[in-house]
C-alpha cells in the first residue's frame, strides 16, 4: 500500500454562506514535493491551512502519516509551515530566530546548538548567525525561514507562497535551490502557489484548484500536456480552446481541444505542411509581439475566430516580428498536439 505524508478525505470548509473548500480528497506521497496551484480565491490556501491546523474543517478530515489529526491543534502536528513574510523575529539574531522552536522545546543546549548550525549550513547560510534579518537580503531572509522550519525536522513542510516577495531572477534561482533542498532533505513539501511556471518547475506532482475543488492532480507533464478541463487548459500556461463551429471546422469533430501556442508553426500561406497527419489554417496576423526569447502571434483566421502562436527567437530580430503584422500566414501542427478535453 502506497505511503502518504498526508490525505484529506472529503474535506470542506465554510466561512458563512461562503464554500471555500468544497469537497476534496487527496494523497500526497511521503518525500514527494507537491504543489497546491490555482488562482486567488480557488481554495488553495484554505487547504494548506487546513492542513497545518490553522483552520478547522467544517466537514472532512485531515490525516497525516495514517494518523487522523483533525482534531489536534498546530504544535501537535508533525508540520512546519513557511509563510510569505517570513515571520522572522526582527529583533533576534539569525541563530537565535532558527534555535526559537527548539528552545520551546527545551532541546539541551548542545544539541540545539549542532541542529541550528546543520539547518544553517543546509541552506547556504554559514557565518550568518550573528546577524539579524534587516542585515539580510529578500533571498537570505527567505533561507532563514526555511532553515528554523527544518531545523525541527518536521515530517511535511508547507509553504504558503514562499517566493511572492522576491523580485524574478531571484525567484528563479531560489525556485531551484528549494528544489534542490527538498530533494537533499527528503521531506514532503507542500508548496501553495498561483505561478503556473513555479509549480510546474517545482513539483514532482501538481493539484490544480478552482472554485473550492479540485480539477486536476498529475504531474507537470501530465497537467500541461494534458489537461483535464477546459480550466487547466487555460489556467496551466497559454492554450488556444477550439470548440463549437470552430472544433468542427478545424477538427472535423465536435467537442472542446487544446492546441498549446508552441506547437503551432507559421508558415508562408503558400507554404504546406510537412507530411500527412498535419492540421493547416490560414489567416493573417493581427499582433506581433517580440518578447526576446520568444514572439508571440495573433493570427485571425480566415474561417472565423482566433489562434495565439508562440515562436523561438532563434534568429529573428524585433523588427522582423513587427513586419510580420498585416501578413497572411499559414498554421500548420502535428494532429497529435490537438488535445481532446474531456467535457
Amino acid at each position: 500500500m502506497e505511503a502518504h505524508a498526508v490525505r484529506l478525505r472529503g474535506l470542506r470548509k465554510s466561512f458563512g454562506s461562503t464554500t471555500a473548500v468544497a469537497g476534496v480528497d487527496l494523497g500526497i506521497r511521503d518525500g514527494e514535493f507537491f504543489s497546491l496551484l490555482g488562482p486567488s480565491g480557488s481554495g488553495k490556501t484554505t487547504v494548506l491551512r487546513l492542513i497545518a491546523g490553522f483552520e478547522t474543517p467544517t466537514e472532512g478530515g485531515v490525516e497525516l502519516a495514517g494518523r487522523d489529526v483533525t482534531a489536534l491543534a498546530p504544535f501537535q502536528r508533525d508540520v512546519h509551515t513557511v509563510f510569505q513574510d517570513y515571520a522572522l523575529f526582527p529583533h533576534m539574531t539569525v541563530e537565535r530566530n532558527v534555535a526559537y522552536a527548539l528552545k520551546v522545546r527545551s532541546t539541551p543546549k548542545a544539541e540545539r546548538r549542532r541542529r541550528v548550525s546543520d539547518a544553517l549550513a543546509q541552506v547556504g547560510l554559514d557565518g550568518f548567525g550573528a546577524r539579524r534579518p534587516a542585515e539580510l537580503s529578500g533571498g537570505q531572509r527567505q533561507r532563514v525561514a526555511l532553515a528554523r522550519a527544518l531545523v525541527g525536522r518536521p515530517r511535511v513542510l508547507l509553504l504558503d507562497e514562499p517566493l511572492g516577495a522576491l523580485d524574478l531572477k531571484l525567484r528563479e534561482r531560489m525556485q531551484s535551490e528549494l528544489k534542490a533542498l527538498q530533494r537533499e532533505v527528503g521531506i514532503t513539501f507542500v508548496l501553495v502557489t498561483h505561478d503556473q511556471d513555479e509549480a510546474l518547475t517545482m513539483s514532482d506532482r501538481i493539484a490544480v484548484f478552482h472554485a473550492g475543488r479540485i480539477e486536476q492532480v498529475g504531474t507537470p507533464a501530465e497537467i500541461y500536456e494534458r489537461p483535464a478541463t477546459s480550466f487547466v487548459a487555460s489556467f496551466v500556461g497559454t492554450s488556444n480552446l477550439l470548440d463549437g463551429e470552430s472544433a468542427r471546422r478545424i477538427v472535423g469533430a465536435p467537442g472542446t481541444y487544446s492546441v498549446r501556442p508552441e506547437r503551432i508553426r507559421v508558415l508562408k500561406e503558400s507554404a504546406s505542411a510537412d507530411g500527412p497527419g498535419h492540421t493547416t489554417v490560414t489567416g493573417t496576423v493581427a499582433e506581433a509581439v517580440y518578447l526576446g526569447d520568444v514572439s508571440r502571434f495573433l493570427v485571425d483566421l480566415d474561417g472565423g475566430g482566433r489562434l495565439t502562436v508562440q515562436r523561438q527567437n532563434s534568429d529573428t530580430s524585433a523588427e522582423d516580428v513587427a513586419a510580420c503584422r498585416g501578413t497572411r500566414v499559414r498554421l500548420a501542427w502535428h494532429h497529435r498536439h490537438t488535445v481532446r478535453v474531456p467535457d
